[in-house]
């Protein structure tokens, strides 16, 4: 199976910015598409950011396009998030995903799971 082990959370003020790890382990030949989600409170579990893993080709949500990167290490088998100018609407607990498949939008769809690192964002 996958292990996905998420590290780089924390607290930061509105303007700054965080780095997001993903690690992969086991049978990682199963992910083709790596995808950070987010999930506030109360609300449903986002898609954020992909990246195809063997074409180093990304997409992401509107609400994050131009403050945040994706980004992989293949000999680490580690996946990034590189957020920047950050913004009290993007705390949530951030959780890093793989899939089996390519440009997959919903959580239902993937496969492999982190288990999650909250970001807080101060206004």
């Amino acid at each position: 199976q996958v292990q996905l082990v998420e590290t780089g959370g924390g607290l930061v003020q509105a303007g700054g910015s965080l780095r997001l790890s993903c690690a992969a382990s086991g049978r990682t030949s199963s992910i083709n598409t790596m995808a950070w989600f987010r999930q506030a409170p109360g609300k449903e579990r986002e898609f954020v950011a992909g990246i195809i893993w063997n074409g180093d080709r990304t997409y992401y949500a509107d609400s994050v396009k131009d403050r945040f990167t994706i980004s992989r290490d293949n000999a680490k088998n580690t996946g990034y998030l590189q957020m920047n100018s950050l913004k009290p609407e993007d705390t949530a607990v951030y959780y890093c995903a793989g899939d089996r498949n390519y440009w997959r939008r919903s959580a239902y769809d993937y496969d492999f799971w982190g288990q999650g690192t909250q970001v807080t964002v101060s206004s």
